[in-house]
């Protein structure tokens, strides 16, 4: 309901491009510093504390958002975001990687996907583009509603999760007594191809902050696209996770995770050219429809990350993993702020088609195909990271 407009609502706050880019970074990069911590935590004293957390810090944001009379208050909006999102994305990570069976994981995961960013993705923006429309337009006026109502939809969150997760916690009572850098340097210490997986995740999610929150501003300021269009276009995206998401989930565990992966990046870089091309709205909502397939190929390859390490390890892994994620997110975030202000919008998205053909790719291909890996305990001695 809310991505559609969140950008331009901090843009007609007063921001410009780069400050756009600054307030992403800082909500990421503070996201990023606490994420080893939080993971730690969860490996610690279980996970539905630490999401009711996040959940609660979620609230705080949408309410920041919804009073903001500058766009330097939205700093703090954004920073109670990310570090809101992080932290439950966190507790939700560590339950579906310890509670998904290997041959089914990136089934139930893309499942998850369907319902959360697919059918809920797809009702939001059209409630989100009518209720706009009748709050005033796409103004500060006509966005600022929706904070209120997302506050809302949050807090009956908070009561739901608060009523029905419960409070398992994995690690051994090992976990508990040792100190925080011993726990995560164990991770390294017994994992393997994490140092590799941890450049493919960060530039796996660089498209939350290099990549989304600029695609609704150049649809609307570049190529004229009104609030229905821009709506049309997260729709979109969402009915492409309805559609394929399952469908590739199942592929993935039969055939792997990679082979997944590999047919959905071209497919997302194809969504920033047609973006960029766009004659009319009908080639800016096609390009929505294949922005869908980064929320189809990030869930399989996180599906990798959680085959990397034991169930033991999760939190932690999953915490420092997110770390490296969201402070490379927040540095690119802001120098595409700059980018855009000094060179030009198009070179934002194809920045990231750059990086993602040679620095993600190459790493990929060099990853060995998770769906049957073994780990540590059943390797043997003298394999390398």
């Amino acid at each position: 309901m809310l991505f559609p407009y969140q950008s331009i609502y901090i843009v007609a706050l007063g921001a410009s491009a780069t400050q756009l880019g600054l307030v992403n970074s800082v909500g990421m990069g503070v996201a990023g510093l606490v994420s080893p911590l939080t993971g730690w935590l969860i490996d610690r004293i279980g996970t539905k504390r630490i999401y009711l957390a996040g959940i609660g810090l979620l609230a705080i944001s949408y309410l920041v958002y919804g009073v903001a009379q500058s766009w330097l208050v939205t700093i703090f909006a954004m920073a109670a975001y990310w570090l809101g999102f992080s932290i439950s994305i966190l507790g939700c990570a560590t339950v579906c990687g310890n509670c998904l069976a290997r041959e089914d994981r990136a089934t139930g995961m893309t499942l998850c996907e369907t319902v959360a960013a697919g059918l809920l993705g797809m009702a939001g923006p059209m409630l989100g583009a009518w209720l706009v429309s009748n709050f005033g337009g796409v103004t500060v006026t006509g966005i600022r509603p929706l904070n209120y109502i997302a506050l809302g939809v949050t807090a009956g969150t908070f009561v739901l999760v608060l009523g029905q997760l419960s409070d398992r916690r994995w690690g051994p009572p090992s976990v508990s007594r040792s100190g925080f850098l011993k726990d995560i340097a164990q991770v390294f210490e017994e994992g393997h191809n994490l140092k590799r997986w941890l450049v493919i995740s960060a530039v796996t999610q660089l498209p939350l902050g290099m990549v989304f929150p600029f695609s609704q501003v150049f649809a609307q300021e570049i190529k004229g696209a009104d609030g229905y269009v821009l709506g049309a276009m997260v729709t979109a995206c969402a009915l492409t996770s309805v559609v394929f998401a399952v469908p590739l989930g199942r592929l993935a565990d039969a055939l792997g995770r990679k082979k997944v992966i590999y047919l959905t990046m071209p497919l997302f870089w194809a969504s920033n050219f047609i973006l960029l091309w766009a004659p009319s709205a009908g080639f800016l909502i096609a390009a929505g429809v294949l922005q869908g397939f980064y929320y189809i190929g990030a869930p399989v390859a996180a599906a990798m990350e959680r085959e990397l390490v034991p169930a033991t390890q999760m939190g932690r892994w999953l915490g420092t993993a997110r770390a490296f994620k969201m402070l490379l997110s927040a540095c690119l975030a802001f120098v595409s702020g700059m980018i855009w202000d000094g060179i030009g919008p198009q070179y934002v998205f194809l920045s990231f088609v750059f990086l993602d053909l040679v620095v993600r790719l190459p790493l990929l291909i060099s990853m060995p195909e998770t769906l049957n890996l073994r780990l540590s305990k059943d390797r043997p001695a003298g394999s390398t990271s």
